[in-house]
């Protein structure tokens, strides 16, 4: 398992669109994805240990931030065929049973996650009611073991990016796993 850090924040940068597979049977773009004041992107998967240690914190802020109008999307875009546990039938799973509240979609050709420069799990991307980049970090200061009473340092940027359209200046990197690419 190779840990990563992913650059920080690009200001305004665009977010490139997307049309993929979710869960449900749907198919995701960035028009359905959004919400009135914003979107946050998030590359995750199922087998890595530092996404398993914030599932129910990301179900939390993803819920409390679809009342300040920031909707949320999660994409999977690790190598199914090597990594089995983040394969389509599991996303259905992990989803079911942490009751994600956002579309679970899959990038099988990871051209999404190269799109974003995406490079670990988790990554975020926080983007404003211009799908401009307004934030690049980490959900909080944990990572494989929970930091008691850390502060929400994603939850806490979407609502300024609510509120005002601009993220926070001072931010910190994500840390996770790196995105398992396909041999080409």
């Amino acid at each position: 398992m190779v840990s990563l850090q992913p650059p920080l924040c690009n200001f305004g940068w665009k977010a490139p669109d997307f049309d993929l597979p979710g869960i449900d049977g749907r198919r995701y773009d960035l028009a359905s994805a959004r919400g009135k004041n914003g979107l946050l992107v998030m590359f995750i998967c199922n087998h890595c240990p530092y996404v398993k240690s914030i599932r129910e914190r990301l179900v939390r802020d993803t819920l409390e931030l679809q009342q300040h109008g920031i909707n949320s999307i999660a994409i999977m875009s690790n190598d199914t065929a090597e990594y089995a546990e983040d394969s389509f039938e599991n996303m259905k799973l992990v989803a079911e049973q942490y009751h994600y509240p956002f579309p679970y979609v899959l990038d099988e050709t990871q051209q999404v996650a190269k799109a974003y420069g995406a490079v670990c799990t988790p990554d975020f991307f926080g983007f404003n009611a211009n799908l401009e980049l307004q934030y690049r970090g980490r959900l909080d200061a944990s990572r494989k073991e929970l930091v008691e009473n850390a502060p929400r340092d994603l939850y806490e940027a979407m609502v300024q990016v609510a509120r005002t359209g601009q993220g926070p200046r001072e931010q910190f990197a994500s840390m996770g796993c790196s995105i398992k690419w396909k041999n080409e």
